[in-house]
Protein backbone atom coordinates (compact mmCIF):
# COMPACT_ATOMS: atom_id res chain seq x y z
CA UNK A 1 0.00 0.00 0.00
CA UNK A 2 1.25 3.41 -1.01
CA UNK A 3 0.15 7.03 0.39
CA UNK A 4 0.68 9.72 -1.56
CA UNK A 5 0.89 13.19 0.81
CA UNK A 6 -1.09 15.81 -1.24
CA UNK A 7 1.64 18.63 -1.12
CA UNK A 8 5.36 19.45 -2.57
CA UNK A 9 6.27 21.11 0.73
CA UNK A 10 9.33 19.46 1.84
CA UNK A 11 8.99 20.15 5.70
CA UNK A 12 5.54 18.87 5.82
CA UNK A 13 6.37 15.20 3.98
CA UNK A 14 9.31 14.74 6.06
CA UNK A 15 7.35 15.13 9.28
CA UNK A 16 4.95 12.74 7.99
CA UNK A 17 7.28 10.25 7.07
CA UNK A 18 8.89 10.32 10.38
CA UNK A 19 5.78 9.87 11.74
CA UNK A 20 4.62 6.99 9.82
CA UNK A 21 8.42 4.90 9.39
CA UNK A 22 7.08 2.37 12.02
CA UNK A 23 4.16 1.36 9.17
CA UNK A 24 4.82 -0.82 5.90
CA UNK A 25 3.54 1.58 3.68
CA UNK A 26 5.44 3.44 0.98
CA UNK A 27 5.45 7.27 1.29
CA UNK A 28 5.45 9.58 -1.96
CA UNK A 29 4.99 13.02 -2.25
CA UNK A 30 2.66 14.43 -5.38
CA UNK A 31 6.46 15.28 -7.39
CA UNK A 32 7.51 11.86 -5.75
CA UNK A 33 3.80 10.16 -7.22
CA UNK A 34 4.26 12.56 -10.86
CA UNK A 35 1.23 14.10 -9.87
CA UNK A 36 1.25 17.94 -11.13
CA UNK A 37 -2.07 19.39 -9.81
CA UNK A 38 -2.87 22.32 -8.33
CA UNK A 39 -6.07 22.18 -6.29
CA UNK A 40 -7.57 25.62 -5.10
CA UNK A 41 -7.80 25.65 -1.17
CA UNK A 42 -11.23 27.95 -1.77
CA UNK A 43 -12.81 26.56 1.04
CA UNK A 44 -13.75 28.48 4.33
CA UNK A 45 -12.83 26.07 6.85
CA UNK A 46 -9.44 23.73 7.18
CA UNK A 47 -11.30 20.31 7.02
CA UNK A 48 -12.77 21.92 3.68
CA UNK A 49 -10.08 22.72 1.99
CA UNK A 50 -8.00 19.16 3.40
CA UNK A 51 -11.06 16.81 2.18
CA UNK A 52 -11.01 19.30 -1.42
CA UNK A 53 -7.53 18.62 -2.20
CA UNK A 54 -7.14 14.87 -0.92
CA UNK A 55 -10.64 14.28 -3.41
CA UNK A 56 -9.23 15.72 -6.24
CA UNK A 57 -5.93 14.02 -6.00
CA UNK A 58 -7.78 10.82 -5.83
CA UNK A 59 -9.80 11.18 -8.59
CA UNK A 60 -7.23 12.44 -10.85
CA UNK A 61 -5.26 8.75 -10.00
CA UNK A 62 -6.17 5.64 -12.43
CA UNK A 63 -8.28 2.77 -11.43
CA UNK A 64 -6.22 0.82 -11.31
CA UNK A 65 -3.81 3.10 -9.16
CA UNK A 66 -6.98 4.01 -6.53
CA UNK A 67 -6.91 -0.17 -6.10
CA UNK A 68 -3.67 0.47 -3.78
CA UNK A 69 -3.19 3.95 -2.95
CA UNK A 70 -4.51 6.54 -0.37
CA UNK A 71 -4.45 10.43 -0.10
CA UNK A 72 -3.77 12.12 2.59
CA UNK A 73 -3.97 15.48 2.86
CA UNK A 74 -4.39 17.90 5.24
CA UNK A 75 -5.23 21.70 5.90
CA UNK A 76 -3.19 23.66 8.60
CA UNK A 77 -3.56 27.26 10.06
CA UNK A 78 -2.70 29.31 12.67
CA UNK A 79 -5.69 30.74 14.87
CA UNK A 80 -5.32 33.86 17.05
CA UNK A 81 -7.43 34.84 19.88
CA UNK A 82 -7.18 38.18 19.80
CA UNK A 83 -7.58 37.94 15.81
CA UNK A 84 -11.02 36.59 16.09
CA UNK A 85 -9.07 33.54 14.80
CA UNK A 86 -7.38 34.68 12.12
CA UNK A 87 -5.10 34.27 9.88
CA UNK A 88 -6.99 30.79 10.10
CA UNK A 89 -7.04 29.42 6.64
CA UNK A 90 -5.62 31.91 5.20
CA UNK A 91 -2.45 31.17 7.15
CA UNK A 92 0.15 30.75 4.50
CA UNK A 93 -1.12 33.27 2.22
CA UNK A 94 -1.69 35.70 5.38
CA UNK A 95 0.55 38.37 3.70
CA UNK A 96 -1.10 38.18 0.55
CA UNK A 97 1.79 35.75 -1.18
CA UNK A 98 1.85 32.42 -1.02
CA UNK A 99 4.18 30.88 1.66
CA UNK A 100 5.90 33.94 2.36
CA UNK A 101 6.89 33.09 5.75
CA UNK A 102 8.90 36.45 6.37
CA UNK A 103 5.90 38.48 5.25
CA UNK A 104 3.61 36.13 7.42
CA UNK A 105 5.55 36.76 10.32
CA UNK A 106 5.81 40.65 9.84
CA UNK A 107 2.31 40.96 9.32
CA UNK A 108 1.58 39.09 12.53
CA UNK A 109 3.66 40.86 14.60
CA UNK A 110 2.25 44.12 13.42
CA UNK A 111 -1.61 43.18 13.83
CA UNK A 112 -0.79 41.95 17.43
CA UNK A 113 1.62 45.10 18.42
CA UNK A 114 1.42 46.25 22.07
CA UNK A 115 -1.13 43.52 22.95
CA UNK A 116 0.20 41.86 26.05
CA UNK A 117 1.40 38.74 26.60
CA UNK A 118 -2.10 37.39 28.27
CA UNK A 119 -3.64 38.69 25.37
CA UNK A 120 -1.55 36.45 22.87
CA UNK A 121 -3.18 33.24 23.43
CA UNK A 122 -3.49 31.15 19.93
CA UNK A 123 -3.07 27.44 18.68
CA UNK A 124 -2.00 25.35 15.57
CA UNK A 125 -5.01 23.89 13.80
CA UNK A 126 -4.73 20.21 11.61
CA UNK A 127 -7.29 18.96 9.75
CA UNK A 128 -6.35 15.48 8.02
CA UNK A 129 -8.59 13.07 5.42
CA UNK A 130 -7.67 9.67 4.40
CA UNK A 131 -9.47 8.53 1.16
CA UNK A 132 -9.21 5.32 -0.40
CA UNK A 133 -11.35 2.94 -2.13
CA UNK A 134 -14.13 2.92 0.67
CA UNK A 135 -12.24 4.79 2.97
CA UNK A 136 -12.71 8.02 4.39
CA UNK A 137 -11.33 9.22 7.47
CA UNK A 138 -11.52 12.79 8.87
CA UNK A 139 -9.99 13.78 12.14
CA UNK A 140 -8.66 16.82 13.72
CA UNK A 141 -5.29 17.61 15.86
CA UNK A 142 -4.52 21.27 17.78
CA UNK A 143 -1.71 22.53 20.19
CA UNK A 144 -2.45 25.36 22.68
CA UNK A 145 0.49 28.35 22.64
CA UNK A 146 0.81 32.05 22.61
CA UNK A 147 2.59 34.20 20.06
CA UNK A 148 5.96 35.69 20.82
CA UNK A 149 6.65 39.27 20.70
CA UNK A 150 10.14 38.40 18.46
CA UNK A 151 11.38 35.42 16.46
CA UNK A 152 12.78 32.77 18.50
CA UNK A 153 14.62 30.23 17.35
CA UNK A 154 15.98 28.80 13.75
CA UNK A 155 14.17 25.47 13.32
CA UNK A 156 10.71 24.52 11.93
CA UNK A 157 8.93 26.46 9.36
CA UNK A 158 6.03 29.42 8.86
CA UNK A 159 4.49 30.61 11.96
CA UNK A 160 7.48 28.04 14.51
CA UNK A 161 9.22 31.07 15.42
CA UNK A 162 6.67 33.26 16.79
CA UNK A 163 4.33 29.78 18.05
CA UNK A 164 5.21 29.25 21.86
CA UNK A 165 4.38 26.18 22.67
CA UNK A 166 2.62 25.18 26.26
CA UNK A 167 3.93 21.67 25.67
CA UNK A 168 7.12 21.90 25.40
CA UNK A 169 7.96 25.81 27.52
CA UNK A 170 9.73 26.78 24.39
CA UNK A 171 9.64 28.22 20.65
CA UNK A 172 8.40 25.56 17.65
CA UNK A 173 11.50 27.06 16.13
CA UNK A 174 13.87 26.59 19.29
CA UNK A 175 12.28 22.51 19.33
CA UNK A 176 14.20 19.57 17.70
CA UNK A 177 11.93 17.86 15.07
CA UNK A 178 11.34 14.94 17.34
CA UNK A 179 10.05 17.28 20.34
CA UNK A 180 7.74 19.05 18.06
CA UNK A 181 6.38 16.37 16.48
CA UNK A 182 5.86 14.62 19.81
CA UNK A 183 3.16 17.40 20.67
CA UNK A 184 2.19 18.82 17.07
CA UNK A 185 -1.30 19.79 16.05
CA UNK A 186 -0.04 17.45 12.76
CA UNK A 187 1.07 14.68 15.04
CA UNK A 188 -1.62 14.24 16.99
CA UNK A 189 -4.10 14.82 14.12
CA UNK A 190 -1.95 12.21 12.54
CA UNK A 191 -2.19 10.03 15.81
CA UNK A 192 -6.13 10.10 15.64
CA UNK A 193 -5.96 9.29 11.99
CA UNK A 194 -3.84 6.16 12.95
CA UNK A 195 -6.05 4.86 15.83
CA UNK A 196 -9.04 5.05 13.35
CA UNK A 197 -7.23 2.80 10.75
CA UNK A 198 -6.22 0.17 13.03
CA UNK A 199 -9.80 0.16 14.18
CA UNK A 200 -10.93 0.11 10.78
CA UNK A 201 -12.43 -3.46 10.49
CA UNK A 202 -12.84 -3.35 6.79
CA UNK A 203 -8.79 -2.67 6.96
CA UNK A 204 -7.59 -4.76 9.46
CA UNK A 205 -5.68 -2.72 10.22
CA UNK A 206 -2.17 -2.26 9.01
Amino acid sequence: MRIIIASNNAHKIGEIKTMLKEFDLEVLGLQDAGIDLDVEEDQDTFMGNAYKKAKEIYDHLTPEAQENTWVLSDDTGLAVEALHGAPGVYSARYSGVAHDDAGNNRKLLKELQGIPEEGRGAKFVTAMVLLGKKLDIRVFGEVQGRILESLNGQGGFGYDPLFFSFDLGKSFGEATEAEKNSVSHRGRALEALLRELKHDENRGGF
